[in-house]
């Protein structure tokens, strides 16, 4: 609203805003029609990305395969080594005090 039109606006009025017209025989669809256009379009699109992205290799997803199966071997070893030599430390401590 413009500034002169809230000027004249007396207390307790409001401005009245254009309303639209319904133009005859043009329906709204019901709730499940929406959801639907919305799922196919969602469909389309998400088709439209797909085919943008750049697939590995079977060789590469073989590397990055056992690269991760290494990593994963590597770390469990450590957690292993620090969890035996945490319950050894905790026996050690607990035979000093019992002593």
């Amino acid at each position: 609203m413009a500034e002169n039109e809230k000027k004249e606006l007396n207390v307790g009025e409001t401005a009245s805003l254009p309303k639209k017209k319904k133009q005859p025989g043009k329906k709204k669809p019901n709730v499940f029609a929406r959801a639907w256009q919305g799922l196919r379009r969602w469909c389309r699109e998400m088709r439209s990305e797909l085919k943008k992205v750049q697939w590995p290799t079977a060789k590469e997803t073989t590397n990055n395969t056992l690269t991760v199966i290494a990593c994963v071997f590597v770390v469990g070893v450590f957690i292993w080594a620090f969890d035996w030599l945490a319950a050894g430390a905790a026996k050690a401590l607990i035979t000093l005090v019992q002593g």
